[in-house]
């Protein structure tokens, strides 16, 4: 629904950003449906409506993930699952359009902690679960690595919208690197297709 007022109101669909995220350790199925099978259900939509072989107008889709999916996350394994997997499939789902000529792009940020109120779900114990003895430990990280505020994300996300070279990418928010993209190898496989 909220995609069909958009178009009805301004027309056309031409930025899309998927922000799903929650830390529930204890009820992973429900944190799964959140982070991941939303971000995939938001994805699908958003190129429906935007990729010109459908009749759209190309755009941007731009999908929040986390650090937690480049590395493991000791005590959050089913949010870093998540993130993990937000990643996977945005970088996919990008050759897939590149491939097929959507003129949609689709990234991904993957911030450090963030001052957000998910920070906050580390001190319950009916979202960490087993886990919920391991908060101070969290905490520690939190210190070490820092906590940034929400407009650096909000930068990152406005240099993904205006530079439409980016497609596949990964970019990294942290409070000691500050904006950066993770380096990969050369995707290994191309459609011979086209």
């Amino acid at each position: 629904g909220a995609f069909k007022k958009v178009i009805e109101h301004f027309g056309r669909l031409d930025i899309v950003v998927n922000n799903a995220g929650v830390n529930n350790e204890k009820d992973w199925e429900s944190t799964i449906q959140i982070n991941l099978t939303s971000v995939i259900r938001g994805t699908y939509l958003g190129l429906e409506y935007m990729r010109k072989g459908n009749g759209g107008d190309g755009g941007v889709i731009i999908n929040i993930s986390s650090l937690a999916g480049l590395m493991p996350a000791a005590f959050q394994p089913v949010y870093c699952a998540t993130k993990h997997g937000v990643i996977g499939f945005t970088r996919s789902i990008a050759v897939t359009a590149n491939m097929e000529n959507y003129g949609v792009r689709l990234n991904t940020i993957c911030p450090g902690f963030v001052n957000t109120p998910i920070l906050q779900s580390i001190d319950k114990e009916e979202n960490m679960g087993q886990y919920y003895s391991y908060k101070d430990e969290i905490k520690n990280m939190m210190q070490f690595y820092g906590v940034m505020d929400p407009s650096i994300i909000a930068e990152g996300l406005i240099t993904i919208i205006e530079d439409d070279t980016l497609n596949g990418e990964v970019m990294k928010i942290t409070a000691s690197q500050g904006i950066h993209f993770q380096q990969y190898s050369q995707t290994p496989f191309t459609s011979s297709k086209r």
